[in-house]
């Protein structure tokens, strides 16, 4: 562990500056200090935004339930606010880690948790103390992931330069239920849509593009996850409330049930007119650096009896689009089960 300078904020004004000025920030630390000791993160300064009041609550304002960035995973999660609007929000926040560290992790930090591959996940100093290959680490080397048949590996929008998947659950309802990301920086506040908010490897190369003329990627793009800038923070999340919200579903496949992160996450929410879907919104976890809403599916459900026979030909269609890697061809079945599961529990269908 490097030495480091500590400062607590007293405002969001002044936590702003000090992330300007190059610092990083620290909220429940479960993350931070799992980067410092891996040499992920190596910053001069560290920020202490947790107790910034105006970063917290959890209330429900006409039909938008707003959740402040520094609200606890376990707060979430047994918010009866949030399991009456929004129950796969509450659900995705109890399943994402074990009780002592949901009550520490805030939703904000949560959805900016890096990856879990374990090529990147190496302890190592300086990014070129790293064992293996990993542009992520050290842009420019290459990708050990890809062809190791490591499973836990995307299946949309990944790249020769990174194949990494994003682990949040709590991000997946986020994106589910159509939310808002609420960003405070050096030029004011923003808005991003929750959709939006992460990057694919595809997305991050097109914004980043290798040296014209240069032999394919440079692997500099695989380092940008997201649409935050310098100096910014999420401060916190809005979240549609209707009929859609109110019956939603959070399934997660594990290997162990107790403390693990997900090979598949699916956050499923619907509206129904009798038997009929009104309304359906699918987002899987684990499959790609961002949430990844399965919006051919929905489309094609509109109208459609919510069973399992239609559900599973929308989604069938909806993931033909995968690219599987050799190692985790399976994924792409378990998805489309687990996506037919959670969209079937939503909707109330045994």
């Amino acid at each position: 562990m490097r030495d480091f300078a500590y400062a607590r904020a007293t405002d969001l004004t002044q936590a702003v500056a000090a992330l300007a000025d190059g610092a990083v920030a620290l909220a429940g630390g479960t993350e931070l200090l799992n980067w410092m000791r891996l040499g992920i993160a190596d910053a001069d300064a560290v920020v202490d935004i947790g107790r910034l009041a105006e970063l917290r609550g959890i209330a429900v304002q006409g039909d938008v339930l707003r959740i402040g960035a520094l609200a606890t995973l376990n707060e979430i999660g047994e918010s009866a606010l949030v399991r009456t609007a929004a129950p796969v929000l509450a659900e995705a926040c109890l399943k994402a880690a074990s009780a002592q560290l949901r009550n520490l992790a805030t939703i904000g930090g949560n959805v900016l948790q890096k990856t879990r591959c374990p090529y990147f996940r190496a302890e190592a100093a300086a990014a070129g103390a790293m064992p293996w290959p990993c542009n992520k680490r050290a842009p420019g080397t290459g990708c050990a992931a890809r062809d190791s048949g490591y499973a836990r590996l995307a299946l949309f929008g990944g790249t020769d330069e990174c194949v990494a998947t994003q682990p949040s659950d709590p991000a997946v309802a986020l994106a589910a239920l159509d939310a808002t990301v609420h960003v405070a920086g050096p030029t004011g506040t923003r808005e991003i849509s929750m959709t939006d908010f992460h990057l694919t490897q595809e997305e991050a190369a097109r914004a980043h593009p290798p040296p014209a003329g240069g032999p394919g990627g440079d692997g500099a793009s695989a380092v940008i996850e997201n649409r935050l800038q310098r100096g910014e923070l999420i401060v916190g999340y809005s979240v549609p409330v209707d009929d859609v919200s109110r019956h939603s579903a959070y399934l997660k496949v594990r290997e162990r049930e107790s403390y693990e992160y997900a090979l598949v996450a699916v956050a499923a929410a619907v509206a129904c007119d009798g038997a009929r879907i009104r309304s359906a919104r699918i987002a899987l976890g684990s499959v790609a650096q961002k949430p990844w809403r399965l919006t051919p599916a929905e489309t094609a459900l509109a109208g459609q009896t919510l069973d399992a026979s239609s559900v599973d030909r929308a989604l069938g269609a909806a993931l033909a689009a995968a690219r599987p890697l050799a190692g985790n061809e399976f994924k792409v079945v378990l998805a489309r089960h687990a996506a037919c599961r959670a969209l079937l529990a939503a909707g109330g269908v045994a």
